[in-house]
Parts: structure tokens; sequence; C-alpha cells
């Protein structure tokens, strides 16, 4: 038994997320489907992350476990030429039989991308809020995120986490002809990077004062935190190790 590590691209638009759901399109059962007509075995991916729908990726991590003698080379070349075009596998190889995706992994970066005027070319891939945004007051509410504390008011009220204590690592907003948004941690909540945007553009918009989003981190209650942004501004852009 060999256990393959793949590192996938896609652009969520046309997905409802990452995980098998039944009756709907997801990014996992289509990787999961190709796997199988390529290596004629029935395949479970283990993945780094569950994305949203609308959710894109550019360094998604997966693995799974199998009996064929294909190199990783053969497989990543047979499987992009089974899947749909809004699926790449950027690279395949093979790990230790130990390595596991999800709980291998040591951070994950995310980006988030605003745009500054409504676009015709890339509209699946940026929020426009139609604000003009004060970056630097952004960058002020969201350096008090950085450290070790419980995101309860940035995560959905439907999260089933156990544990809502995350280290996030790095807060950046950074300007240009549009606006982005890195940020990276050990582990994310659900909706926990749109509901940072979200509450961040409410700052930047000067709706909320730069000082109540540490407020809203003690509260522990997301009725206190912004609106969760759109999907489709957001992308998975690497998993470390």
């Amino acid at each position: 038994m060999r256990n393959i590590k793949l590192t996938i691209e896609y652009d969520g638009t046309d997905f409802s997320g990452w995980q098998v759901q039944l009756g709907v399109r997801t990014v996992q059962q289509t990787v999961e489907q190709g796997l199988q007509d390529l290596l004629g075995e029935s395949i479970s991916l283990i993945s780094a992350a569950r994305t949203d729908a609308g959710v894109h990726a550019c360094g998604q991590v997966a693995n799974f476990h199998t009996h064929t003698a294909l190199s990783p080379e053969t497989t990543k070349n047979g499987l992009n030429n089974l899947l749909p075009k809004d699926i790449v596998i950027r690279q395949a190889e093979e790990v230790e039989s130990e390595f596991h995706a999800r709980f291998r992994a040591r951070w994950k970066r995310y980006r988030y991308r605003i745009a500054k005027r409504e676009k015709a070319i890339g509209r699946d891939y940026f929020w426009y809020p139609r604000y003009k945004l004060d970056i630097k007051l952004m960058q002020e509410a969201s350096d008090v995120l950085v450290g070790i504390y419980d995101f309860t008011s940035f995560c959905s009220a439907d999260s089933e986490a156990k544990t809502h204590i995350c280290r996030v690592m790095e807060c950046r907003w950074q300007e240009g002809e549009d606006i982005s948004f890195v940020i990276q941690a050990d582990r994310f909540l659900q909706h926990m990077v749109r509901t940072i945007v979200g509450t961040s553009v409410e700052v930047g918009r000067g709706k909320l004062p730069v000082a109540e989003t540490g407020k809203i981190l003690e509260a522990k209650d997301r009725r206190r935190a912004g609106p969760t942004a759109p999907a489709k501004g957001l992308c998975l852009m690497k998993v470390g190790y």
C-alpha cells in the first residue's frame, strides 16, 4: 500500500465546497471519481482543509492510499486528463505511510481579495463591497488578532469544532490596484477568515472603531462581529508541514 500526496488547485465557483455531499458537485467527490477511473480502486481522499462552497484553492493538499504501481507523475498526468478544467493537480508525490494531510498540517495560509472597482473579468474571485476603505485602520484592527485566542466571535454560530482556540501567525492587508488580505494560522474555524474580513471592512468604511475588534474577540459572541464576506474572494494558498 502506497501513500500519495496531491497538491490541488481548483476554481470553487461551481462547486458546493470540498467535502462529499449527496446530490451536489464537490471537489472531493470529483477527484475521487477521477482516481477511481484511473486506478480502478475505490479511493478516499484525506484533505488538509474543507473549503466552503464558492471558495477557491491554489494549494489544497490531500492524500490517499493505493495499491497502484503507477508513478506519482503518471498519476498526476492521467488524473489531469480525466478531471474537469476547474480542477488541476499541481503535484503528486509519494510520502511515508503515516503522512496525514490534515493532522500533519502545521499551518494554513489564506488570501482574500477585495476589488476597488466593479469587474467583468475576475468577478468570481473578488468581493466588491462598493465602499471606500481605509486600509491603515483595517490593518490596525487586524493586528490584535495575531496570537493565540478563542475565535468564537469570528466563526459560524453553527460550528461543531471542539475548541475555538487558534494561533494566528500573520494578518496582513495590502493595497494596490485591488486590496488583498493574507492570514496564516495553525487552524481555521468555519467562516473564520470571511468573518474577519467582513468585520475589517466595517472598520475600514468607518462603521466600527478600530478598538472594537479586540472587544469583539474578547466577547466570544458571533453576534458582535461584522458580516461574513462572500466566499468568492477567498482562496486557500498553501498548507505548511
